[in-house]
Order: structure tokens, then sequence, then C-alpha cells
């Protein structure tokens, strides 16, 4: 029962609160780790999230600051040391060296190429997770984390970890086709999308 003072108890209820004895310390104080949701956008087939990047858009035009991260798209020239800034509040990243450059028979066929993409892609999620633990966006897009997870780049248990452990005010939002079980568990949102 909440209670906004004194005069709203009844008499015989007066002896429930002792003012005398209620002491407030700085000390005492603790701040709260307020995080926000974990949504999960589902497709049955890849680049289906454009209403994901529109949101997100909105988002940074209303002042929010979002990280969009692309973990299987290549742009150009882009990677985490030359990010797309958009509105002033939106921070655009994509893989340096992608997976959608090539034929998914090149990759396998050429380890080279396999490792330059897998680096690629786990340099981005290692920034990732130091903004998911920083606290400094409102809110971060991980799009196609499932994919690389499917990959064998991200570890499942890493992710699982960061977002338990993140601190951020904002919602983390995550994408793929194929989602594992443990996610679908421990989202506050799950939404498919269809065509």
């Amino acid at each position: 029962m909440l209670i906004s003072g004194t005069e709203s108890l009844s008499t015989d209820q007066n002896h429930l609160i002792d003012e005398k004895n209620l002491s407030y310390s700085k000390n005492n104080v603790q701040r709260i780790r307020q995080n926000g949701q974990i949504q999960i956008y589902q497709s049955s087939y890849r680049g289906s999230y454009s209403n994901i990047i529109r949101d997100c858009l909105r988002n940074a035009a209303l002042g929010r600051k979002v990280l969009l991260v692309q973990l299987m798209k290549s742009g150009v020239c882009q990677g985490i040391s030359n990010p797309v800034n958009l509105c002033g509040n939106l921070i655009w990243i994509r893989s340096s060296n992608s997976y959608d450059q090539y034929q998914e028979r090149i990759i396998e066929k050429d380890c080279e190429i396999n490792k330059e993409i897998k680096n690629s892609i786990h340099e981005l999620w290692e920034f990732c997770k130091k903004q998911l633990l920083s606290g400094k966006q409102d809110q971060i897009i991980l799009d196609e984390i499932f994919r690389s997870i499917e990959l064998g780049i991200i570890d499942e248990d890493d992710l699982i970890s960061t977002l338990e452990n993140r601190f951020i005010s904002g919602d983390v939002i995550l994408t793929g086709t194929k989602i594992p079980k443990k996610f679908l568990l421990m989202a506050d949102q799950v939404t498919e999308l269809r065509s």
C-alpha cells in the first residue's frame, strides 16, 4: 500500500509510523540500474528490417543516442574506425570486411577471406560489448547478431552474459532469422516480421 502522508492514516494506524526513528543518509542511497527491454525481431528471410532502421533514425532525430550495428553487412570504407553519423545522434557501423561481399562457397573455400571476415565481425562485436556495458547509448540495435552466432563467429554465451550485465537506459534490439531458444526466453518482446 502506498501512503502519501500521515494525514491519510486512520487514528488507529498512527502507531505504525514512528517519524523520530526515520533517518535518511546519503550513504544508504544507492543508484538503481535501470535497463531497457531486450527486443527480438525475427524474420524468415534476411534484409527485412527496414522498419527497425526507420525507427532508429526517428529516435535519433528526437534526440536519443542510437547505435546501429550491422554485423553481416559492409559499407564503403566503414568499420569501427569510420562510422557514419546521422542526425547528430545516430552512429551507424557496418563490418569493415563483410560476409555479404562474397558468395558462401567462396568463403568456405578461401581460408584467408574467411579469417578476415570473422576477425572484422569479432572486432565489431568487441566494440558493441563495450557500448552495451558503458551506458553511453540510449538504444542499441544489433542487426543479424543471430546469423553471426549461427556461423560460430560470436559466442552465444558471451552475448547472453553481455546482455545480462548491460547498462543502457533504452532498448537493445536484436535481429535474425534463426533465434536460439535461450534468447527467446530472456527477451521482453519478440516480434515476428512477415512479408
